[in-house]
């Protein structure tokens, strides 16, 4: 099953895609937040030229394990996203806590700049929400993935 996963910002949006199995996620680009439509529109023709089955979108939890104002935006943008989907794509959530600081060190790792590279760091943190989500299913029983 092919995901999409997503990195849900004020300014940009990180995008990444899963591989044919479903076992790695990959960078795929950033997409503008503003405007929202055109943000929208993109997001939904990645989803079908790449036809995804899933889209899997970053949730900012807190600590307390409460949702937030944040949390709010992100199911709005959500909702928003699923009227412009066709049917049948699920979307599923993913805790996003600390997906920003992990693709930012993967980075500086990897000898990238970050502070050059704020883009750059929206796909990875896609990367690392979508890579995250997928490692989850890899250790649930066969018949609670179908759910």
């Amino acid at each position: 099953m092919i995901a999409i996963g997503i990195d849900h910002g004020e300014a940009r949006i990180g995008v990444a895609a899963s591989d044919a199995l479903g076992m790695l996620a990959h960078p795929v680009e950033t997409v503008p937040a503003q405007p929202q439509a055109t943000a929208l529109n993109r997001i939904a023709a990645i989803v079908q030229q790449r036809k995804a089955e899933c889209l899997v979108i970053g949730l900012p939890i807190r600590e307390d394990g409460t949702e937030g104002t944040a949390a709010a935006k992100v199911r709005r943008f959500a909702a928003n996203l699923a009227a412009q989907l066709p049917a049948g794509i699920r979307i599923e959530y993913q805790d996003e806590y600390g997906s920003t600081k992990s693709a930012a060190e993967n980075l500086r790792a990897a000898g990238r700049r970050t502070h050059r590279h704020r883009p750059v760091i929206d796909q990875a943190a896609a990367t690392v929400i979508l890579q995250d989500w997928l490692d989850a299913r890899q250790t649930l029983p066969v018949d609670e993935m179908e759910e």
